[in-house]
């Protein structure tokens, strides 16, 4: 494909998605282009201390500029809970609380959550007894293949914690920003309403 420098740059200050596509299919084509974006993956990333508490622990760590929450949770503390699912704040596998609040931990870069409280799944129970809400899923069968099941329940966690007896419409628009491939949608409603039941 032959474009000339002022098309590109009228391609790229276009600003749509396939424009920006087209032009670095053009830029990739070129060996000057090719090593340009080599030199930018290459360089370092700096990284930074950041205290935070953990499931009420404090942790210390030292992450790079661009490492989400997810990563620092998964790679640095080893708490495989919250999941990789989609990756962009869409899926709800990676759900953790920031002080007691459900976010997406794939959207958050761990930098900016110095002095802030996380609590994932393996933090709810607080050892080796289930959670009411936990034992709950199991007795209703919420789960199949179980990766969003952590994010069902962080999220679901909150919503009791704020909202003790929920309706159902309350339970189903408090998950809406959790996916389940499998379709477990109505056993996962049932073990929330029977969790507010039995607490």
């Amino acid at each position: 494909m032959k474009i000339s420098r002022r098309g590109f740059v009228k391609l790229v200050i276009g600003g749509t998605s396939a424009a920006v596509l087209v032009a670095a299919a053009w830029l990739l084509g070129t060996r000057p282009g090719r090593e340009t974006l080599l030199s930018l993956t290459e360089q370092p990333v700096a990284s930074k201390s950041v205290t935070l508490t953990v499931n009420g622990a404090r942790e210390t760590l030292d992450v790079k500029a661009n490492a989400t929450l997810l990563e620092a949770l998964r790679e640095d503390l080893d708490l495989r809970g919250a999941k990789p699912g989609c990756l962009n704040g869409e899926c709800g596998a990676c759900t953790v609380l920031l002080d007691g609040l459900p976010v997406y931990s794939c959207q958050r870069l761990a930098v900016e959550l110095s002095g802030h409280s996380v609590t994932t799944i393996e933090g709810l129970s607080g050892g080796a007894s289930l959670t009411p809400l936990q034992q709950a899923f199991q007795d209703e069968g919420a789960f199949q293949c179980g990766f969003c099941t952590p994010g069902f329940i962080v999220t679901a966690t909150a919503l009791l914690e704020s909202t003790p007896r929920p309706s159902e419409l309350q339970v189903r628009q408090a998950l809406s920003g959790n996916l389940c491939r499998c379709g477990s949608y109505a056993h996962v409603v049932k073990a929330v309403l029977a969790a507010a039941e039995a607490t």
